[in-house]
């Protein structure tokens, strides 16, 4: 496996990746936000797989290659058990085809019960969640390759298929898993993917909340370093990148905290904002949440994705003028 040259980009500097909340009234505001985000500079723009929550991020991501130019595009993450794996390696392509080689592909397991059963999804363990991410990671770059491809596992089988046309990118569009688990997430991230994407929240008994930091952040990214080594894998090869699982900003303390409470007031488009505690949110002036940024670059962060309401101008605003130039990567 070489090294993707998106992620070969970061020899060059940090970069930042919003992803979008859209809510039940924020898929009027879907093409003003992309658009902003492109303007701002900012090298991706995302959305989230809650399908029951808000619009479908396939469509939303179609609809954001037909009014940028530059910024990156995909969902971090998608669900690999909403659709069949060779469903996705067709979708993607085609994304990557329109955006003219712009489509991220990131991929997890899926976590929110609730979906699952109103879509009629199997909510298997994780352990098996896990597999069938596996398989698709074997079935989704097989589909995209010169022949035609045969697959037999234990929860997918296709073939012979081949996708075309294939995506537009070569070698093909980057993989990000995300999750922070150590002993299956990161080992498929080294194996398979282009990126990972780790955080430090985990489920408490509270709800989301902030457990760690930069410390633990080191030692995630530790974790895939030697998982890279156990393949003989370079650890160059994986994108190191940090997602804030919701980003506010304003011009002083007061703003930020009615800006807070007004996410706990009208109910937040993000599953996971709504099953957190402030903890798990970062929030602040820009004085005070650079801080916060500069010390996870200093642990080898390459890449930060931020969850951001769409109608959150003013976050973005800041984020891109007041934060971005302050944080640089370590020597």
């Amino acid at each position: 496996m070489a090294r993707h040259p998106w992620v070969a980009e970061a020899d060059n500097g940090l970069r930042w990746g919003i992803q979008l909340v859209l809510g039940e009234e924020g898929l009027g505001r879907l093409l003003d936000a992309g658009r902003t985000v492109e303007a701002l500079g900012f090298d991706g723009c995302f959305i989230f797989d809650h399908p029951a929550i808000q619009a479908d991020p396939w469509i939303c991501v179609a609809a954001l290659a037909g009014i940028t130019e530059r910024v990156r595009l995909g969902s971090v993450v998608s669900c690999v058990p909403y659709r069949h794996p060779a469903l996705i390696a067709r979708m993607a392509a085609d994304v990557d085809n329109i955006s003219r080689g712009r489509f991220m592909l990131g991929l997890g397991i899926g976590w929110l019960q609730p979906e699952f059963e109103a879509f009629g999804a199997n909510f298997d363990p994780t352990s098996e969640r896990f597999a069938a991410l596996e398989e698709a990671l074997e079935i989704i770059p097989g589909v995209w390759g010169p022949e035609k491809f045969a697959y037999v596992g234990r929860h997918y089988q296709i073939g012979p298929l081949q996708v075309t046309p294939p995506p537009m990118q070569s070698p093909r569009p980057p993989l990000m898993i995300g999750g922070s688990g150590e002993k299956r997430s990161l080992r498929l991230v080294a194996q398979y993917a282009d990126a990972c994407n780790v955080n430090d929240v985990a489920h408490t008994e509270r709800g989301l909340e902030r457990v760690g930091g930069p410390e633990l952040i080191a030692h995630k990214f530790d974790v895939v370093r030697r998982y890279c080594e156990e393949l003989g894998r370079p650890y160059d090869e994986v994108l190191r990148t940090h997602f804030t699982l919701r980003l506010v900003l304003a011009s002083d303390e007061r703003a930020v905290a009615e800006k807070v409470a007004a996410i706990g007031q009208a109910g937040s488009g993000s599953p996971a904002t709504r099953r957190a505690q402030p903890s798990a949110f970062m929030t602040g002036t820009p004085e005070q949440v650079v801080r916060y940024y500069q010390a996870l670059a200093d642990v080898g962060a390459q890449y930060f994705i931020m969850q951001v309401d769409s109608g959150d101008t003013e976050t973005l605003e800041l984020l891109a003028r007041e934060i971005v130039p302050r944080v640089t990567t370590r020597a």
